[in-house]
């Protein structure tokens, strides 16, 4: 468990909303000023290392708590990658909460550009085109280390080509501070 106060209040939050829908107790969070604040979150649930689920908000538009809660729900239950969480899987199932910083613009003249400023392990990435929308978390760069890689996936993630650029691509950056179970 992480030693920082929110950090075990966020992941305690987290399991708590997904125990309950198994009858579960919930454990005690504590009172936290910043639970109450907004926040934007996601969950990411695993399994011996393999993703289980992963769902969350990019925008600050409800109380932490309530997002991390809402999103520890939708991850176990209504990732359309996975079938819903069964109680026996509960138990071997690690959260991961990501607390996002707000989202800026990202401008850049071209995809070599933003392969060049992207800062590996830092920057989570969000690229919009058309109706064409993904993100990836920044610690995705674990497994994707490589910008031109990274840039990639998240092109298909949100149904593009991998090779696929166009002036008219938006990207904005954020940081998250996450905390994992162990």
């Amino acid at each position: 468990m992480p030693t920082d106060a929110l950090g075990q209040a966020l992941l305690l939050t987290a399991r708590n909303a997904i125990g309950k829908r198994f009858g579960r107790a919930a454990s005690p969070v504590g009172t936290l000023a910043e639970l109450a604040e907004p926040g934007a979150t996601f969950v990411t649930l695993t399994q011996r290392g393999q993703l289980r689920g992963c769902i969350g908000s990019l925008e600050a538009q409800r109380p932490l708590a309530i997002d991390v809660a809402e999103n520890a729900i939708a991850a176990a239950f209504r990732d359309p990658r996975f079938p819903p969480l069964e109680e026996d899987e509960l138990s071997r199932t690690r959260v991961e909460v990501s607390l996002l910083t707000p989202a800026e613009p990202f401008p850049v003249a071209s995809e070599a550009d933003a392969l060049s400023r992207l800062r590996p392990g830092i920057d989570g990435l969000i690229l919009s085109y058309g109706r064409h929308r993904a993100t990836f978390l920044p610690q995705v760069w674990e497994s994707l280390p490589e910008a031109r890689q990274f840039v990639a996936q998240l092109k298909l993630k949100a149904g593009l080509p991998a090779d696929f650029w166009h002036a008219q691509i938006a990207l904005a950056r954020y940081g998250a501070r996450k905390w994992k179970e162990t």
